[in-house]
């Protein structure tokens, strides 16, 4: 199994709108290629991702979902009505992927951004590097569980 970070606005689609499906739902949009591969060759059914609310104050980690299909064609990109819609997208799909995610757990409160860049242990995870934009990033099993540490004090 293999951990992830996967940032949305809130207001766009935050955890409440996942919980609210009941079941699983699609993770669209996405338009970059490395966020891409990830979902393509290294992201499974099984793995556990954490929901971090972005663009927003304070951002952070709000809670953790599961992956719960692999990533297939994100139809988003063929729909002229959609705001991720791509003109260029081949028509086989091979493009934009999205995968299916289903919420796991809502967190009592937000481990905001500046919790994360002073916590011992999690100075080289991506989110709180530098000029790190993916919507999308690997997260090691140590940070994993350093985070999830936090999460039950809060």
């Amino acid at each position: 199994m293999r951990y992830w970070l996967m940032k949305s606005e809130p207001d766009v689609y935050g955890i409440e709108h996942l919980k609210a499906k009941n079941g699983p739902d699609i993770w669209e949009g996405c338009r970059n290629y490395t966020v891409r591969n990830f979902f393509r060759d290294d992201m499974k059914v099984g793995d556990m991702a954490f929901f971090y609310h972005s663009s927003t104050t304070p951002a952070g980690i709000v809670g953790t979902m599961r992956v719960a299909k692999a990533a297939y064609p994100d139809p988003t990109q063929f729909d002229p009505k959609s705001h991720y819609y791509d003109e260029k997208a081949p028509k086989d799909g091979s493009r934009w992927l999205a995968p299916d995610v289903e919420f796991v757990e809502e967190f009592k409160e937000i481990i905001t951004l500046a919790q994360l860049k002073e916590t011992p242990g999690l100075e080289e995870m991506l989110v709180v590097r530098k000029g790190q934009r993916l919507s999308v990033m690997p997260v090691t099993e140590k940070e994993w569980n350093i985070i999830m540490a936090l999460a039950k004090r809060g």
